[in-house]
């Protein structure tokens, strides 16, 4: 039975088309909400949007390719929301990129800083400009796609680990300042099976998987149907959370 929890409401989602973010536009257009998806490169990002409206049913999904990282182009894609569905509701802050790994003490710094500027500066940016257009006058739920990464070292995926936990501190910030007419939440996921985490199980997802109590990877589906529970009203007393979607990988201490 599909619950139609969000119907009438306006999601923007970053970083949508593919992987975790297409999931979480899937799983708000099922629930009743109209989506607006975007993303850097304008055909994959049309294709995306094609096929989510295909099982839309009463909501609309439309597409706008833009760059995270620059602020007009954040400015253009809430008003484009706006105008396409009257309101903003919920935004997903979705888009990350991680160009470095290994070792931070001889890292790129211009890498490390391009980083941080996409998965926290624009972040913020976006909910700057959510803020501003709609939510600050309307209210609103945010959530933020940050990692298992952010909570404990790797060795491996450093910088992004980092950012990743700046984006959690962000978002604790955040939620202490926009209450109580927004609530502001992140999901930190374990390993996911996506083409941006595809090196992290290169070697076999069973191996991969193995110090995961659950023995699996996890979905993006997994992902989304937790990004629904925190922007729906079920969760209207959650608030500055991290909800670890990880399978049971930090709760055996590793990582």
């Amino acid at each position: 039975m599909t619950t139609l929890d969000l119907a009438g409401r306006t999601a923007l989602i970053t970083g949508a088309s593919r992987g975790i973010g297409k999931a979480i536009a899937a799983e708000l257009l099922r629930r009743g909400a109209n989506v607006a998806i975007t993303a850097r490169k304008p055909g994959p990002l049309e294709e995306t949007a094609h096929e989510l409206a295909e099982h839309a049913g009463q909501a609309g999904v439309v597409a706008f390719p833009s760059n995270t990282g620059d602020l007009e182009s954040r400015h253009g894609v809430v008003a484009a929301t706006l105008d396409r569905f009257g309101s903003l509701d919920i935004l997903v802050n979705n888009t990350g990129i991680n160009p470095v790994y290994g070792s931070l003490i001889d890292a790129d710094l211009a890498a490390v800083s391009k980083i941080f500027d996409v998965n926290v500066v624009a972040a913020l940016g976006f909910v700057q400009e959510a803020h501003a257009a709609w939510m600050g006058e309307h209210g609103g739920s945010i959530l933020n796609i940050a990692s298992v990464a952010g909570l404990r070292s790797t060795g491996v995926i450093s910088a992004y680990g980092a950012s990743k936990a700046a984006l959690i501190r962000l978002t604790e910030e955040l939620a202490w300042q926009l209450g109580p007419s927004i609530r502001v939440n992140a999901i930190a996921p374990g390993v996911v099976k996506t083409q941006f985490a595809e090196a992290l199980y290169a070697a076999g997802e069973d191996k991969a998987a193995a110090g995961y109590p659950l023995k699996r990877l996890g979905t993006p589906e997994d992902i989304a149907r937790a990004a629904a529970f925190l922007l729906s009203d079920d969760a209207s007393w959650i608030t500055g959370e991290t909800l670890r979607v990880d399978g049971g990988l930090l709760a055996t201490g590793g990582l």
